[in-house]
């Protein structure tokens, strides 16, 4: 293992509710294991990662941080409590824009990697993305940006149905709006919907190509791109399983090698001088054999623990070495490794039996599963012979969570049946010279 500065903390920060945020855990014991004081900001109670013994201290931000000052605020407080300068580690959107954009205002706080200006909030912006990729000749599936809801409605039909609507800035919606920020539109309809509510989301809608997945379709590649171009550990991985199915996030994920893929990213983030921890998601068009760029997020992924070598090096305690003033050495390749989300992983497990059974009696269909290399071991998300405790707190909420859930619906009265008379299908816009 690399010798790590247990003299500088780490701050963890990650501002939306989701208690089941396992990225988060897996920062705690990533950086806890090496010694490292760990400190995690969340924006509710912490939850099971609060159950870690590597964790030193739960911070829970007030209510109203999301906006800029408030995370300054938040981070102030917390900067002072901790007693000392340490490395800022964002887990989430809003928090490494924050970040990013409060640089000057946070030095001698908080330690982060020198960034160009703006260039988080350019990446992560979904229309700015779009620019990016053509920019770079990267494949991205054809976007269009229309500004009324009549032009969102003639390019879902222009790209083909279904399509898929973005937000272009998905951490602007407000909650409870009922906005998502990704939707698969089945009507020009829906789509002009969506567009009328540009003002409320906050940011513009992208409607755009739709990619269809399929099992062994999606990768990532999770990096750290350091002080210099050698510094620059980072990996390819495939989605082998995701919640919801073959449109979520990753249940179960490997650690494969794909040249392609890796070539990409590592052009992209060189093209654009980015610094700091990235997770870049692609898909595979099977027509043309080109990986799409879909998203670029400046902060770890999830499942950043999948890549972790024989040495213990990942991402996060990359940033840390790099920022510390220690070298970080290559990351060596542990292909066939698995990382597995439980709570998630056993509901993807039951999708697909279900899946398995509509096809048997041929009302379904599905890809075939994608296989892997085999090797490598396997990491849960929850579960750690050393650190027991958010496992089990997990559990226990999640059991809480699904209760909740299911009460309502066995309340819910049965719904009316259908109406005989049939709906008119929706015209096709029409176009004038």
């Amino acid at each position: 293992m690399p010798t790590f500065d247990t003299s500088t903390p780490a701050v963890l920060v990650r501002l939306d509710r989701n208690p089941f945020h396992h990225g988060t855990l897996g920062a705690v014991r990533s950086l806890g294991r090496a010694g490292v004081e760990v400190h995690a900001v969340t924006g509710a109670a912490a939850g099971p990662v609060a159950r870690s013994r590597h964790l030193a201290r739960a911070h829970v931000a007030p209510p109203g941080t999301a906006d800029l000052d408030g995370v300054h605020r938040l981070l102030r407080t917390v900067s002072e409590r901790v007693g000392r300068p340490a490395v800022l580690v964002p887990l989430d959107d809003v928090t490494a824009l924050a970040a990013d954009a409060l640089r000057t205002a946070l030095a001698g706080r908080y330690l982060q990697p020198e960034q160009p200006s703006g260039l988080a909030a350019r990446v992560a912006d979904k229309a700015e993305l779009v620019a990016v990729c053509a920019e770079l000749g990267v494949p991205h599936p054809r976007t269009a940006l229309p500004c009324t809801p009549a032009e969102a409605a003639a390019a879902a039909w222009s790209l083909g149905l279904p399509a898929v609507a973005k937000w272009s800035r998905p951490w602007l919606l407000p909650p409870g709006s009922g906005l998502r920020s990704t939707r698969l539109l089945r009507s020009a309809r829906e789509a002009r919907d969506l567009q009328a509510r540009a003002a409320e989301a906050g940011s513009r809608l992208l409607v755009q190509e739709f990619l269809p997945p399929g099992r062994g379709l999606d990768w990532f590649f999770h990096g750290y791109a350091g002080s210099g171009p050698a510094c620059f550990p980072g990996a390819t991985g495939r989605k082998e399983r995701s919640w919801p199915a073959e449109a979520g996030l990753t249940a179960v994920g490997r650690w494969l090698p794909n040249p392609a893929v890796d070539s990409a990213a590592r052009r992209v983030v060189a093209a654009l001088g980015y610094r700091g921890i990235l997770d870049l998601d692609f898909r595979l068009d099977p027509g043309t054999g080109a990986y799409h760029l879909l998203d670029f997020n400046p902060r770890p992924g999830a499942q950043f623990r999948l890549f972790t070598d024989g040495s213990g090096l990942d991402v996060v305690r990359a940033l840390h070495l790099d920022l510390t003033g220690r070298r970080v050495p290559p990351l060596a390749p542990a292909h066939g490794r698995s990382f597995v989300v439980e709570n998630y992983a056993l509901l993807s497990l039951a999708g697909a039996l279900a899946a398995r059974a509509r096809r048997r009696t041929g009302r379904g269909a599905g890809a075939p599963a994608a296989r892997g290399t085999g090797g490598g071991g396997t990491e849960a998300a929850w579960w750690a012979a050393d650190d027991p405790g958010p496992a089990a707190a997990m559990a226990a909420a999640w059991t809480r969570h699904a209760v909740r859930r299911a009460l309502p619906a066995r309340r819910r009265p049965p719904a009316a049946p259908p109406q005989a008379a049939a709906t008119r299908p929706e015209q096709r816009p029409t176009t004038t010279a």
